[in-house]
């Protein structure tokens, strides 16, 4: 099967799956009443694990025999790596109540997508780079207009703890950041972004 369809449809899957609430959420909600809450996340789930699934053998593959669209400066990839560090920080406050972050922002974890996809997006300029990051860009910025408008409609906000929880969350963001950049990244994806 060709890698560069396969990721195209690895990636419609999977964000087909996580755009349900921007574009169907009245179909949604019936489903979850026909299915019950764990039957629609179990769906999900299942539906979205088979997308990554597809969205890594893919992109893996393509890597093996690039598309080149552009050869990018190689600061950028200097910039690519700083990019990330805020992007750690907010994926990490999705997860830690009270900090000022989530508070302000509302959807970290979908602005820290949209960094890190802006962020591989400037540095790579293969086919492939430009599908996989393009279509996160797009579709956390689809999505995280679709949850500020919901929370606005709704009347939902986030509270603020303790400052103490927002430097846990800098120090856990940073820490992590650090240690996928440095140690990970190069095994799991086979690019070094310091080395």
């Amino acid at each position: 099967m060709n890698p560069t369809l396969t990721l195209a449809l690895g990636l419609l899957v999977f964000l087909a799956t996580h755009s349900v609430r921007i574009f169907a959420d009245v179909w949604r909600s019936a489903m979850i009443a026909r299915l019950g809450a764990l039957g629609w996340k179990g769906l999900i789930g299942l539906t979205s694990l088979l997308g990554f699934g597809l969205i890594a053998w893919s992109y893996g593959a393509t890597r093996a025999d690039p598309s080149v669209l552009w050869l990018p400066p190689l600061w950028t990839r200097h910039l690519a790596a700083l990019l990330t560090l805020p992007a750690f920080i907010l994926l990490v406050s999705a997860y830690v109540p009270g900090n000022r972050f989530k508070a302000t922002i509302g959807h970290p974890m979908v602005a820290g997508t949209k960094v890190w996809a802006l962020a591989h997006l400037l540095s790579n300029g293969n086919l492939a780079d430009v599908m996989l990051f393009g279509s996160f860009l797009v579709w956390a910025t689809l999505s995280f207009s679709a949850s500020r408008q919901r929370d606005r409609k709704e009347g939902r906000s986030y509270p603020t703890g303790p400052i103490s929880r927002t430097v846990i969350t800098v120090i856990v963001g940073i820490v992590a950041w650090a240690v996928f950049a440095m140690m990970l990244h190069g095994p799991l994806i086979g690019v070094r972004p310091f080395g």
